[in-house]
């Protein structure tokens, strides 16, 4: 039998429940008198919990295996039980929509990419459906996968309204105001959550990497966009109206170079890559026709090319800095395509951050992750989990 869909909802979800068991999820496998301490509750609280998850199979609890018998008794430990569920994230470009497949501890186990023949909403979901129905073959033919798919989570660059499940606007597929959460749960007949690409991937970095654990910190993305995920006091910021965190249109020089969104020397007008682009063309007369060709221009000491480079990242420098001096994030992490060319501006980013930041902001770990473009579409499935797991989600 294959993955199939399935109308199930996380068992006995109260706040408790949810902070127990997204401890165990990020942090875990741990005691529970650690899950008590990291949650903020009592033991009996814990207890309480923890009964019916492991009871439903979503947690599991036994000995550490790696604690050594000289240790004494070896310590039990809750861990969640990622096989007991699946869960789908796509992430939807101007070209192309990549899909994975995961486990409840959003681990990947089958990634696919299909090009998008149009950016008409009709189209995407065509190609979100077949796309779907991929990942689930894939996933019995190839590895014999038999748990429920009990959501699926869809990342899209732009406005989006997570609560209303509404791509206000997405410049990259210029679309404006189109119901995708519903439109896609009709389509693919499964509870659906859309958000704005950059917060999916800092709900996975919370979650599932580099944040977890963490309760003030920001992910910063470079690539065509430059972007900003916020979490602050352990949760995920989307603003009073669904924008938070646009780093890339902070003004970091004023008589810099015109950005699309109507102001002048914001960090993305400098430092996204058709800016870079743009500015090597200009300062070479190359026909620099995209940004592979401009980065590999630039390694090949192109007089004009790295000098881009360099102000591109002392831009992300300052805006960097920007974010750390509102919000004292314990740590900063940089991540997106645009990485390919961190050789280029590692140092002007690091130089700028810190002569920018004041005070102790300059304290804020700044920790660079390359991530392949599956953990897009993985942000996505991460948000898919979130929603399932807590009620409270936005």
């Amino acid at each position: 039998m294959s993955p199939t869909p399935r109308a199930e909802t996380f068992p006995v979800n109260t706040p408790a429940t949810a902070q127990v068991f997204t401890t165990v999820l990020s942090q875990g496998p741990l005691p529970r008198l650690e899950v008590a301490r990291r949650a903020g509750l009592s033991p009996a609280a814990v207890t309480k919990a923890v009964r019916p998850l492991i009871e439903a199979g979503y947690l599991t609890e036994g000995a550490d295996e790696d604690a050594r018998p000289a240790l004494g008794r070896p310590a039990h430990l809750v861990r969640v039980a990622g096989g007991r569920a699946l869960f789908l994230g796509v992430k939807v470009t101007g070209d192309e929509a990549i899909g994975v497949l995961t486990d409840l501890c959003c681990r990947i186990r089958v990634a696919r990419h299909l090009p998008l023949p149009d950016r008409e909403p009709r189209a995407v979901l065509a190609v979100l459906a077949d796309l779907v129905q991929q990942l689930l073959a894939e996933a019995q033919d190839t590895l014999g996968l038999t748990a429920p798919v009990l959501g699926l989570g869809i990342a899209v660059s732009g406005d989006v309204d997570r609560a209303e499940g509404v791509v206000r606007y997405s410049p990259f597929l210029e679309w404006r105001d189109i119901p995708l959460a519903e439109l896609a749960s009709m389509t693919c007949g499964l509870p659906v959550t859309v958000d704005n690409d950059v917060r999916a991937l800092t709900v996975a970095e919370q979650w599932f990497g580099a944040g977890a654990g963490l309760s003030d910190f920001a992910v910063v993305t470079v690539g065509a966009g430059i972007g900003c995920g916020l979490v602050v006091h352990g949760r995920v910021v989307a603003g009073a109206h669904g924008v938070a965190g646009e780093i890339g249109h902070v003004t970091v020089d004023p008589a810099g170079p015109p950005c699309h969104c109507g102001n002048r020397g914001c960090v993305e007008a400098i430092a996204g890559e058709a800016a870079i682009v743009r500015q090597i063309r200009e300062a070479t007369g190359a026909e620099v026709t995209d940004a592979e060709a401009a980065l590999a221009m630039a390694h090949r000491g192109v007089a004009g090319a790295r000098e881009v480079y360099a102000r591109a990242g002392a831009a992300i420098g300052r805006g960097i800095a920007t974010v750390a001096n509102l919000l004292g994030p314990e740590r900063v992490i940089i991540s997106g395509e645009g990485l390919t060319a961190y050789d280029l501006f590692a140092e002007q980013i690091r130089n700028a951050f810190v002569a920018a930041a004041f005070g102790s902001a300059a304290r804020c770990d700044v920790l660079t992750r390359p991530l392949p473009f599956e953990e897009w579409a993985r942000g996505a499935a991460a948000t898919a989990i979130q929603s399932f797991v807590r009620a409270d989600a936005p």
